[in-house]
């Protein structure tokens, strides 16, 4: 019987900072987690035979069918805050969590959501305060752009942001203005704007709420998440959303320039050039001015509509 894989490689450069982890990574077996099953050396690199997922993007799937509902949203946050609980108990911390991100195991129609990319996560209480700022922008919580210690939480902040677009199609912040979207996430300013949002349950807006909590202290940890009545009771809703949330997805999420990874340290030095320093935390005060942004950002029509 024969089995497929997906192989990536590392640049035996990064092997000294990447070794520990992916010993680490051998040992994270999940059903949402997609699996390391082995290692390849060559002169140059590191082959990373992975285990392979075949049924497409998160958004894809979505734009794809013909009926989503509350319910579906709720099912696939579920599985990501089992997962995600999972590696947090592992002492690991993803810190690049976002719909692409998020791949479906096959193309059956019941098919679970699979975690992957590895390639920006942490181990946690090794001794190391994790400040980096990294990953991507529209996700990051507001202590990473802020250039605070942050800890696991910044993780159950992206399952919110995740959790947001699910149910209407566009991101929580959004501006035509750089300047003023990061304030936006660095202030924690989301709306739940109608009409896009009349037909949504307030239990879902209690979750995601409780997950895009700026305090880090106060935000929901993935187990609290996961005993949420939207998510363990019966509170998500089953009407169909699928025409408004599908048309939202196609029109802010369809460019490929939204597909891409930032690096958010580059980001919060280009805050610094756009003189945001008053909305920054003063330990953010060192961070230089010289660099340039990694990619650019987004530029926008509208908040709903990011073309």
């Amino acid at each position: 019987l024969q089995k497929l894989f997906f192989c990536s490689h590392l640049k035996k450069i990064k092997i000294t900072i990447s070794s520990y982890f992916i010993l680490w990574f051998f040992r994270i077996k999940h059903e949402n987690i997609v699996a390391l099953e082995d290692i390849y050396e060559s002169p140059n690199h590191l082959y990373l035979v992975m285990q392979l997922v075949s049924g497409g993007e998160l958004f894809d799937r979505i734009v794809e069918k013909g009926f989503y509902t509350e319910k579906d949203a709720s099912t696939l946050i579920r599985q990501v805050l089992d997962a995600v609980y999972y590696l947090h108990r592992m002492g690991i911390v993803h810190r690049d969590l976002k719909p692409e991100n998020l791949l479906y195991y096959s193309q059956d129609e019941e098919s679970k959501i699979m975690i992957s990319d590895f390639g920006l996560s942490k181990m946690e209480g090794k001794g190391d305060v994790m400040s980096t700022a990294c990953g991507t922008p529209g996700y990051v919580a507001p202590e990473v752009l802020a250039q605070k210690p942050y800890s696991k939480a910044v993780d159950c902040w992206s399952i919110g942001v995740i959790a947001y677009i699910l149910l209407c199609g566009y991101p929580p912040f959004y501006d035509e203005n750089d300047s003023k979207l990061f304030e936006q996430i660095l202030k924690a300013e989301y709306e739940f704007d109608s009409p896009y949002w009349d037909d949504i349950s307030e239990s879902a807006k209690d979750f995601i709420r409780n997950l895009m909590e700026k305090d880090p202290n106060k935000r929901y940890t993935c187990e609290q998440a996961a005993r949420h009545p939207w998510i363990a009771g019966d509170t998500a809703l089953n009407k169909n959303i699928h025409e408004s949330v599908s048309a939202q997805i196609r029109k802010n999420f369809a460019k490929s320039k939204w597909r891409q990874a930032f690096n958010a340290t580059a980001v919060v030095r280009h805050m610094r050039r756009l003189h945001l320093g008053s909305s920054l935390d003063s330990a953010s005060a060192s961070v230089s001015s010289t660099l340039s942004l990694a990619a650019p950002l987004p530029d926008a029509a509208t908040r709903k509509d990011c073309e």
